[in-house]
């Protein structure tokens, strides 16, 4: 074959191994491809520890605050709120939802530790009269790298950590009946399935886990390193493999450094994983954490109800890129200022054509390119089509109609259309609603000049015609047509032909302020052209557009 002519590049590839030679998943059958997503898992948004984590200037207590809030207005049920022991801003904040209650009785509270005693301690302090139910999420690392080059620990000695710090929350914490255990080994999808599944297997012997106190079992893809179907198979072996599984919440947290962390999500749940931890829109160290915001509107969007009101995403925005002074960009999955945006003519064409047949009492959503009704997020649909040079005549037509009730015949729609693509193609820019009815007018409602139609009276046998013509007034009778055939006759009769192909009538605006608009096709040497003429009365309106014509 030759179609292929790719040549080898200078690309270092050579350094690196795929994850398949440092991870062998001992799993043969796969259930989780023939699965379907059928309910929301159960969402943690990390964006107060993790996400905090990953600022250049992390959250003051204000901006933490009102960012907690919004979590709880939008009906997160379980929030990671901090990391104690590592800033006192953290440590204040967990204390303020000891001491001010701002935590609604029904919201777990989340509070993060590694594996270390004294870090520990601080953080079970901090949890210190908490009256909601309360979740100690403990990590360590194990894969071999971080387990080698950082910790100096071989499988056995870190285990044993891992165990004797285990053990230090329960002897400081077991015994409040509102705080439960969770377990992350980090960089779990590069740990050896065995040792994951071994270290797991102890935490949950070692914390007693049963149904009714279940310990969460947290899998992070803490860097992304492999294919989404390489993280479900993990995830599937754990799932299929652990002791106690009736009494584990089998948690995931990926990472997006291959820009797949929402795919791993989602064949994560698939594979077995009941909870999802991430960020609101998907802050994080380096590509940042899952974004559960889109995960969740992808539910949405498949018909699933995702348990979380995103029903106003531009507060929703607000709020986030106040907390974390991080702009979201304009293409972002749901949130983005253009996602609901057409500028290609042909998408343009399509969800015109789309919008004028849905009917919301119907139950269902079938409009292209659009994968969900933007109202379902708070939004309208002024920003749906928008108009550059890569648009067309239905992204035209469509601002026409929905600003200023105008509606275009095809014919009037294809030579407007090039009118604006002379004007986008010239200027670089974006045009309006505004914009494109400014050049409407300019080009066919423009000024008469030298031609004016000074008077016509009608009776139903005759029609006078009063025009002035280059500065002169002629006044002629017309008998047996009606008015538009009257004032083309007399127009013809000083030297100004005007040859009517076709009428259309609409109006400008609505309601009693509404002016009618009469859009004429005429020819001129062979050559169809388009006039138009406005007025509160339709006939004049058509005699305007005569007029109009009859200068061009």
């Amino acid at each position: 074959m030759t179609w292929n002519r790719q040549q080898p590049s200078p690309m270092p590839s050579h350094k690196y191994r795929d994850v398949h030679s440092r991870v062998d998943v001992p799993l043969t059958e796969r259930d989780w491809p023939t699965r379907r997503l059928t309910a929301a898992p159960l969402w943690v948004p990390v964006d107060l520890r993790d996400g905090n984590q990953a600022l250049a200037e992390p959250m003051d207590p204000a901006r933490k605050r009102r960012f907690f809030e919004l979590m709880v207005t939008m009906g997160y049920k379980e929030i990671e709120v901090g990391y104690p022991s590592a800033s006192q801003t953290d440590f204040d904040f967990v204390r303020l939802i000891a001491s001010d209650r701002i935590a609604p009785p029904d919201v777990t509270v989340v509070v993060f530790t590694p594996a270390r005693p004294e870090l520990i301690e601080r953080t079970v302090a901090a949890i210190e009269g908490i009256t909601n139910d309360v979740v100690i999420h403990m990590y360590a690392a194990t894969a071999p790298a971080w387990r080698e080059i950082v910790l100096g620990h071989d499988r056995d000695a870190l285990r044993d950590l891992i165990t004797d710090c285990g053990r230090l929350i329960l002897k400081l914490a077991g015994h409040l009946p509102n705080v439960r255990f969770e377990f992350s080994p980090e960089v779990f999808n590069l740990t050896e399935p065995d040792y994951a599944l071994e270290v797991c297997d102890a935490m949950t012997t070692l914390w007693e886990a049963s149904p009714d106190r279940p310990v969460v079992l947290n899998l992070p893809a803490t860097v992304e390193v492999a294919t989404p179907n390489v993280y479900a198979d993990q995830i599937e072996y754990m799932h299929k493999n652990l002791a106690r599984r009736d009494s584990v919440i089998l948690s995931v947290h990926p990472h997006n450094d291959r820009g797949t962390g929402v795919a791993a999500a989602e064949l994560a749940v698939l594979a077995g994983a009941q909870r999802v931890e991430g960020c609101i829109f998907g802050n994080g160290e380096r590509t940042g954490n899952v974004d559960i915001a889109t995960l969740a509107l992808n539910l949405h969007a498949q018909g699933i109800d995702p348990m979380i009101d995103f029903s106003d995403i531009d507060e929703i925005r607000r709020v986030v890129e106040h907390a974390t002074r991080l702009e979201i960009h304009p293409r972002h999955p749901y949130a983005g200022d253009l996602v609901h945006t057409a500028f290609s003519g042909t998408h343009q064409d399509a969800i015109r054509k789309g919008l004028a047949v849905h009917r919301p009492d119907s139950g269902e959503w079938h409009v292209p390119y659009l994968p969900i009704d933007p109202a379902d997020l708070g939004r309208g649909y002024d920003e749906i089509i928008r108009v550059n040079s890569q648009s067309g005549k239905g992204g035209i037509t469509y601002l026409l109609e929905t600003a200023f009730g105008v509606e275009l015949p095809r014919r009037l729609q294809i030579d407007f259309a090039r009118h604006v693509q002379r004007h986008t193609d010239a200027t670089g820019d974006e045009v309006s609603a505004s914009d494109l009815w400014s050049l409407f007018e300019a080009i066919y409602l423009g000024d008469t000049g030298v031609v004016a139609l000074t008077g016509y009276e009608t009776s139903p046998s005759q029609t006078t015609i009063t025009v002035r013509i280059d500065g002169v007034p002629q006044t002629s009778v017309h008998t047996g047509v009606g008015p538009v055939e009257a004032l083309v006759s007399a127009l013809a009769a000083h030297g100004r032909q005007v040859d009517v192909v076709s009428l259309h009538q609409t109006s400008i605006a609505s309601g009693s302020s509404s002016e009618a608009l009469t859009l004429l096709e005429f020819r001129v040497g062979g050559v169809t052209r388009w006039a138009a003429g406005r007025d509160r009365s339709v006939l004049a309106a058509s005699l305007a557009a005569v007029i109009r014509a009859a200068v061009m």
